[in-house]
């Protein structure tokens, strides 16, 4: 199974493909220099499959790359932070 995290600036989220289809996303909002995660969503066919774990990785991997920073609204995205605390740097309290 091969995993692929890309951004949707159109959509305003970061998708994961599994193989080529469409298997998640996560949501944000950008508010003024920082994105705002609001919603995550992974397709029931690939829950407990760490589907969800890898798409907060590769995009929390690419906001860094970036300079990015952002405020974890979404619970999903919140809690993979505080689980893996060498991305807490990433995180803003909300303006």
């Amino acid at each position: 199974m091969s995993f692929l995290v890309e951004e949707n600036p159109a959509k305003r989220r970061f998708e994961i493909l599994v193989d080529d289809a469409l298997a998640g996303f996560t949501a944000y909002q950008p508010r003024g220099g920082l994105l705002v995660f609001t919603h995550t969503e992974v397709d029931q066919r690939y829950r407990g499959m760490g589907v969800g774990a890898a798409l907060v990785r590769g995009t929390l991997d690419q906001l860094r790359e970036r300079g990015d920073r952002l405020v974890p609204k979404c619970p999903f995205v919140a809690a993979f932070i505080e689980r893996h605390p060498e991305y807490a740097d990433l995180v803003v309290a909300e303006p």
